[in-house]
């Protein structure tokens, strides 16, 4: 079973193309289960999401193509979701409660410093990376506990500059990952890393066999933000998941979870 559960549209104004496109490159690439989760609205960082007035007319759109193209492909829709430690107000009752197949939960922000953008680059440079580090995951562990989301976004998103920890940072990040296996969670293979400066997928392999260490499940995204971004070295993960030892990745439907074998 091919999955690809977490692609944008151009309703968070930093992707281009129409979701019909999205869609018909995921059959091109032979996609079973092909998602859109685009960025939800919030009151934060507003330039780079789609508006409050959005979420229905989103929805809508993605379930009459899912309706389109049934038995060409099956096609799910949710929601990219912006988790920021103490700032858990700002997430939207109405995406909480909307009737979508999953939400993808992932931080971005350290309090109010968007990390991977690279407008705020040089905020690298003045900030202990090592710190930064561990201040990520503990925001990635207080995520999981919240039990809002399904599925944890690009685990080890802070690496996309290449900016790594100097020192091993190990019983931080199974903290983490232990948060994420005892909240029933799902970390999504997401391939967009492959595309950026630090050119490695994310979550990393190492961290990725500690996931399978610890029987978390597994779900792949190409976090596509074009139409020719679908499916983005999704054979190079499925294979990478296999070495590793999964055999098993999950997809969600009406918020429950699906399995499906690799």
């Amino acid at each position: 079973m091919n999955i690809d559960l977490h692609n944008h549209t151009k309703r968070c104004n930093h992707a281009i193309g129409e979701c019909e496109e999205y869609i018909q490159e995921a059959i091109r690439q032979k996609i079973d289960i092909f998602g859109f989760a685009c960025h939800a609205p919030m009151k934060f960082d507003e330039k780079y999401r789609m508006e409050l007035n959005e979420i229905d007319p989103y929805i809508n759109e993605i379930r009459n193509l899912g309706a389109k193209y049934k038995g060409e492909i099956d096609i799910r829709v949710g929601f990219e979701v912006d988790y920021i430690y103490k700032k858990e107000h700002l997430i939207e009752k109405k995406i909480l409660e909307s009737e979508v197949d999953y939400l993808i939960g992932s931080v971005h922000f350290l309090n109010n410093w968007g990390f991977d953008n690279e407008e705020f680059i040089k905020e690298y440079t003045k900030r202990d990376i090592n710190g930064i580090w561990i201040e990520y995951l503990e925001a990635i562990k207080n995520m999981a506990e919240s039990r809002l989301f399904e599925i944890v976004g690009h685990f080890d998103l802070l690496k996309i500059f290449n900016n790594k920890p100097s020192k091993d940072l190990k019983p931080h990040i199974l903290k983490a990952l232990e948060s994420i296996k005892n909240n029933n969670m799902v970390v999504e293979i997401n391939t967009a890393g492959l595309r950026k400066m630090v050119s490695e997928i994310y979550p990393s392999k190492e961290i990725l066999e500690l996931v399978k260490k610890m029987d978390i499940e597994i779900t792949f995204s190409s976090d596509a933000h074009a139409p020719n971004q679908v499916g983005f070295k999704k054979d190079y993960a499925i294979q990478l998941a296999k070495e590793i030892g999964f055999k098993n990745a999950v997809s969600f439907k009406n918020r429950q979870k699906e399995i499906y074998q690799i």
